[in-house]
């Protein structure tokens, strides 16, 4: 089997075929650094890291690359409000975009290069673009790219020149030193109290686009097998960043281009001015980050999604299933008085395991982690269906390592929960009594010690394979 992709340059599905047999290298767009990110760029980051873990799961070796954009204009303009410098801005976001990810499951990539420790291969980008006569200086120290010299420049947007200009009207800046209205900065002139770097065209700062293609170039090399990012960045800035890497290069920069699709709130795009806005960090107090991780991976990443809340306590219910079936086969595997595995155990734990190519099959198109959960479901109903009270530690311990295998792939069911300290003797004597009362057939009894233990912050819960307690 092989793995499919939709690619966003061709607009088909395509075999995947890395440069080089068995290893892949993977750019993704990371944040600009100026505030927390939003929940859709939650999204944006979670679906890469998902993809990187797949492809891992795969046997490939992946060089996974995301940047941080630490310095472009809001970052100034941000950094100015709150009265600090730039690079303190950048390294107070960076590091709450690092508890947030975690937060979320996202993997720290190989690389986390940020813009500033690039500019070096920025400037020499940009004067071979320049030399190539791709790019031209203007006065006050700007360098602009020249987006009628590519011929085929829009080939991953779609877009025409043509057509741009004619529908830009008022949108595009008027700027007498351009060539071009869409002719896009390379280098920006330095302004009073803006940070910058020295240059041979004057002082100043990179272009948000040059950062992407410098980076990648230099820790992923002139081509690369997989792009990401969400689609919002489809134009201008990944329509800009094959410009200026391909006129640079001479070579296609990068061969699968993956973006994820926008996220709005309660049915509408996500607007500070609608106050629809929200932070991760802001869903992150109402709901665990692997509630929002399985609501985000409950749609494929091309596919539009919906966050509304009645719809994450729907997620958070269903998660809470796979959850219960992780926490019932660990309570098992410990308490199981029978060890090793029967023949008939064996047998059904190959059943079992069969749910790994529906899997395979499953991610396999495209990276659909919707139908890889749906796949977890299914394995979780049989699980509970084959291990009884009277199974072998061994089946249960089996039956636990497949689903998280699956939950590995998908950055889902990580959390290890602290095993529960022992029950003082008067919890434990009412534990027992209504686990007599149950026995013998008295509910009413059952039910009344079940509450008075629900009191006393103990919850029970029957299994099928058998009770468990755990503290609210």
């Amino acid at each position: 089997m092989a793995i499919r992709i939709f690619n966003d340059l061709t607009r088909q599905k395509e075999e995947f075929v890395p440069l080089e047999p068995g290893k892949v290298t993977f750019y993704t767009c990371g944040p600009t650094v100026y505030g927390y990110f939003h929940i859709g760029n939650g999204r944006s980051f979670v679906a890469p890291d998902t993809m990187r873990r797949y492809l891992t799961y795969r046997g490939y070796e992946v060089k996974f690359v995301q940047n941080f954009t630490d310095i472009d204009d809001k970052m100034i303009s941000r950094a100015n409000e709150r009265g600090i410098t730039v690079k303190e801005l950048a390294e107070e976001m960076i590091a709450a975009y690092f508890e947030d990810a975690k937060a979320l499951n996202i993997l720290p990539a190989d690389i986390h290069p940020r813009a500033t420790e690039v500019i070096d291969d920025q400037i020499a980008m940009i004067q071979e673009l320049i030399d190539k006569g791709y790019a031209y200086a203007v006065a006050g120290g700007d360098v602009y790219f020249r987006v009628a010299r590519k011929e085929d420049y829009g080939k991953l947007s779609g877009k025409n020149l043509d057509d741009l200009v004619a529908g830009a009207s008022d949108r595009v800046d008027p700027d007498d030193r351009k060539e071009h209205p869409f002719d896009f900065a390379l280098w920006k002139g330095q302004k009073p109290g803006e940070p910058a770097w020295e240059a041979p065209w004057g002082a100043g700062r990179p272009g948000w686009h040059i950062e992407c293609s410098a980076m990648a170039r230099r820790y992923l090399g002139e081509t690369i097998d997989i792009h990401g990012g969400g689609e919002d960045l489809i134009f201008p800035h990944h329509e800009n960043e094959i410009a200026q890497s391909e006129a640079c290069n001479d070579k296609p920069f990068a061969r699968y281009w993956v973006h994820g699709a926008f996220l709005n709130i309660e049915g509408e795009k996500m607007s500070k001015s609608k106050k629809n806005f929200f932070t991760t960090r802001d869903i992150l107090q109402q709901y665990d980050g692997e509630v929002v991780r399985y609501y985000l991976l409950n749609a494929h990443y091309r596919t539009q999604l919906d966050f509304r809340r009645e719809l994450v306590e729907q997620a958070k219910t269903g998660y809470e299933r796979l959850k219960n079936t992780v926490a019932n086969l660990k309570h098992h595997a410990q308490a199981a008085t029978v060890k090793q595995m029967t023949p008939d155990e064996t047998e059904a734990l190959g059943e079992l395991s069969k749910a790994r190519q529906r899997f395979v099959e499953a991610m396999d198109d495209d990276f659909n982690t919707a139908g890889g959960i749906a796949v977890m479901f299914d394995l979780a109903r049989e699980i509970n269906t084959r291990v009884t009270p009277g199974s072998s530690a061994e089946f249960a311990q089996g039956a636990l390592a497949l689903i998280k295998e699956f939950g590995d792939v998908l950055g889902l069911l990580q959390k290890t929960e602290e095993p529960a300290a022992d029950l003082d003797a008067e919890i434990q004597a009412l534990v027992d009594a209504r686990q007599a009362a149950r026995k013998a057939k008295n509910f009413a009894e059952a039910d009344r010690l079940r509450n008075e233990l629900n009191e006393r912050g103990i919850i029970l819960e029957d299994t099928p394979q058998g009770m468990r307690w755990k503290r609210k």
